[in-house]
């Protein structure tokens, strides 16, 4: 619109020159509005930032600002709330507090200290207020459970909505946090290529959570990096995002570029555990009977019954399996054959606008129960992380190492280093 809108206005030979210049100004202000107003809305800039290559490059630019660069806050504010969680002002309870943020996001900002027995740590502070902010935008669930029917004709909007808000409102409690991040570390403890910061316990609080500090290289410089190390950072990203659910039953819900920072080697350090979604046991059986019909067995017929048993699919809709297998299948295409398969833009843009298609007669016929919610994520962050690194694996072999139902030998370097370490873990067990 902004583009459109310069092009009006500006002389016949400025159009072009005045459209890009308006365009970047319009950018710089959404991102700008975005990050003050921190919460849902930031999140959703930080979201559009990444998910799609269709995105004007000027907006995606400024939105990416949004992923650890928000706007902060002043730093009277961040020792108002340390000492309110504390009971101490920073510069007591820290050996060396630094009031400049590291990062600012959506919902606090991360200072560096030291703690007073000589430990770097990452302090994460609570914007004041934020938790109203996104409790007031979450609130009318009900104004959204009759919005989302509009975008997906089959979706039940009161689960969909409740489902999200209870999510996000748990992201408020740094507490809740601390024992999700507590729980990943103790899952990798001296993982070979992925590493989960420890919590410090008696410096966290609701709106304060310090952890061990991390330090690596920043997604956008990643990308700069070789076809090869980038291949072994998308190896990483696939194996903690599947290793989880299929062996931990938990998967961290908010995969965006500001969450991870990467050293040579495929090793990475995954932050920010405020959205984690425990799976039940019967749910993640679900997960492995969608791959056992559709990938191991072939049964067309016999996946579109346990979407339909699960309430993805609508029973009885007037589709032909042929059809459910096409629309679904596309999001199992990294893995439906073994072989390397490059995740690119055009796969990833793709994602997205099928699941956004309301002119597809299957997506017509889709809702989401509440574990498939946060599991779309998969689709819109994890892929197109992958296709932003334009990653290369055989996906389908290190899938096979991970999923319950084959436990493959390992496939890869990174594989095998991650086997080795798991005899190791089973080995020192009681």
């Amino acid at each position: 619109m902004a583009k459109n809108v310069a092009r009006r206005l500006a002389p016949p030979e400025r159009r072009d020159e005045v459209a890009r210049a308006y365009e970047l100004r319009t950018a710089e202000q959404v991102a700008r509005s975005l990050g003050q107003m921190k919460g849902a809305l930031m999140k959703l800039g930080q979201l559009a930032s990444f998910i799609d290559e269709g995105l004007p490059e000027p907006f995606r630019q400024a939105l990416a600002t949004l992923q650890s660069d928000a706007p902060p806050m002043a730093a009277e504010l961040v020792s108002e709330v340390v000492t309110a969680e504390l009971g101490r002002r920073p510069d007591d309870a820290f050996a060396h507090f630094d009031p400049v943020p590291l990062a600012a996001a959506s919902i606090g900002q991360v200072h560096r200290a030291t703690t007073h027995d000589g430990r770097a740590v990452a302090v994460k502070v609570q914007y004041p207020g934020v938790d109203d902010a996104i409790r007031a935008d979450l609130a009318n669930t009900a104004m959204l459970a009759r919005m989302l029917p509009a975008l997906f004709p089959s979706l039940d909007g009161r689960v969909l909505a409740t489902e999200l808000r209870d999510r996000l409102l748990e992201e408020l409690d740094y507490r809740r946090e601390a024992a999700n991040q507590h729980r990943f570390a103790e899952a990798y403890r001296d993982h070979p290529f992925i590493h989960v910061p420890d919590v410090v316990g008696e410096l966290s609080t609701a709106r304060v959570l310090t952890t061990e500090l991390a330090e690596g290289a920043r997604f956008e410089e990643v990308v700069t990096w070789s076809q090869d190390e980038r291949d072994l950072a998308g190896e990483t990203l696939f194996r903690f995002v599947f290793r989880g659910i299929n062996r931990l039953g938990i998967f961290n819900g908010d995969p965006h570029p500001g969450n991870y920072l990467f050293k040579p080697g495929g090793r990475i350090t995954f932050l920010d555990f405020g959205l984690v979604r425990e799976f039940a046991p019967e749910e993640t059986h679900v997960f492995n009977q969608m791959i056992q019909t559709l990938i191991l067995d072939g049964d067309g017929e016999g996946y579109r019954q346990v979407l339909e048993d699960v309430g993805l699919l609508r029973g009885g809709a007037d589709l032909t399996t042929d059809q459910v297998v096409e629309y679904f299948g596309h999001f199992y295409a990294l893995v439906r054959e073994p072989g390397p398969f490059t995740v690119g833009s055009d796969y990833a843009s793709e994602t997205v606008r099928r699941i956004f298609d309301r002119t597809s007669p299957v997506a017509a016929a889709v809702d989401l129960p509440p574990m498939f919610v946060i599991v779309q994520r998969i689709n819109l962050g994890l892929y197109a992380l992958l296709a932003r690194l334009e990653a290369t694996a055989d996906w389908r072999r290190i899938a096979e190492e991970l999923w319950p139902m084959t436990d493959g030998p390992p496939s890869t370097e990174l594989g095998r280093l991650e086997a080795a370490w798991a005899r190791q873990r089973v080995a020192g067990s009681p």
